[in-house]
């Protein structure tokens, strides 16, 4: 593909990866605009904003690479469309994911469509995914080369025509790799640590954040035949598999760990079980809603089909067996071997080798055709 008079809109974080991706697609001759994006007023209660302090590396970094840099706010598209969803799911007792909601809604929509205004060709994050162009025209997402950094999860609600405008020019790199190249070109991100965390939340303590929002609705801890353990705080605060944050010492059957094994939002009871490997942690399938793949046409993809599956970020793949609604908007996935702590809210993302087909929301895990009590 020529890149001559190309222009690509990158999404500048502040960060290492953004950072070498701008230098990068520089020195594959485009023209690239640095943008950074403010999708959250971070300000804390001592004025101190990580955005203005991340802005600014953006400046430093765009600067010394030499590529023109702007600031644009996506405050309002970022609350309506990713957190007032994230509430959402908590309040109905689900376990979100707002990166996935992020990349579809606001960083290849509102950032998207603001970048063809600017007059882009395409536009770049610093994901680390791959993208492939077949002789038909069509984009294929794969795997990021870097196992431990490989973002296809998060990005696997995009849709084709999201795809055909996207570039992502870490995909083929080591995380090593990419500090390296940030050392040896001088950017002053160089040594800067990645970010962790839902990204509105940053390093805050994320049960109060979400107290801010969503009142406490504290209830009993019980056991699977009724013994009550103890009291929680509210069940958006636990998710299922959970270990920490319990205080539940050993006792019980064995002196083995406590778990969360299950949730009722009715009676607001939160399910603790011993062992790591509860049986009431695992099911045998699952169904999802909101499925999107990112062939062109739906007609492509069959109604039932063999695959790989993920259900949480750097989760081994397993083989798994996918029936898809008529419409191919819901899908039922059954495992090749039963699954450990299922989420609903969470995704599950399809996988053919290193191609990311797509993927949906998990509604609900099942084991014998019983439903798990997980929300």
């Amino acid at each position: 593909m020529s890149t001559n008079g190309k222009r690509v809109v990158l999404g500048m974080s502040g960060g290492v990866d953004s950072s070498v991706a701008a230098l990068l697609l520089k020195e594959q001759g485009y023209e690239v605009i640095g943008l950074f994006m403010k999708n959250w007023d971070d300000t804390d209660e001592n004025g101190h904003c990580t955005a203005t302090e991340d802005y600014q590396d953006v400046v430093k970094v765009a600067e010394k690479i030499g590529i023109p840099y702007y600031s644009v706010n996506f405050e309002k598209e970022y609350w309506d469309r990713v957190f007032e969803y994230f509430l959402r799911e908590y309040r109905a007792g689900r376990t979100p994911n707002p990166d996935v909601m992020c990349n579809k809604e606001v960083k290849f929509k509102a950032f998207l469509d603001y970048a063809m205004e600017l007059g882009a060709d395409y536009i770049a994050m610093g994901h680390y995914a791959r993208s492939e162009r077949d002789e038909n025209g069509v984009v294929h997402l794969l795997r990021g080369l870097d196992n431990n950094k490989d973002q296809t999860y998060f990005l696997s609600q995009l849709s084709q025509a999201q795809l055909q405008k996207a570039l992502f020019p870490l995909g083929h790199l080591q995380k090593s790799e990419v500090r390296a190249l940030a050392e040896e070109a001088g950017l002053a991100t160089a040594k800067k640590k990645d970010s962790t965390g839902v990204c509105f939340i940053g390093e805050r303590n994320f049960n109060e954040f979400l107290s801010n929002y969503l009142p406490n609705k504290p209830g009993k801890m019980v056991t699977l035949d009724g013994q009550v353990k103890g009291e929680h705080m509210g069940l958006m605060y636990y998710t299922i598999g959970q270990r920490q944050g319990l205080g539940i010492g050993g006792g019980g059957t064995s002196n083995e760990p406590w778990f969360v094994i299950g949730k009722d939002q009715t009676t607001q009871t939160l399910y603790v079980g011993q062992g790591f490997h509860h049986p009431n942690l695992y099911s045998d399938y699952l169904t999802a809603s909101e499925v999107s793949f990112t062939a062109p046409n739906l007609s492509d993809v069959p109604e039932e089909f063999r695959c790989t599956a993920k259900f949480r970020y750097r989760q081994q793949d397993i083989g798994v067996t996918v029936k898809l609604s008529q419409d191919k908007t819901q899908a039922t996935v059954m495992f090749d071997e039963p699954v450990r702590a299922i989420t609903p809210g969470q995704a599950v993302v399809f996988y053919d080798g290193q191609e990311c087909l797509g993927g949906g929301l998990i509604d609900a895990a099942y084991k014998e055709g019983v439903q798990r009590q997980y929300v």
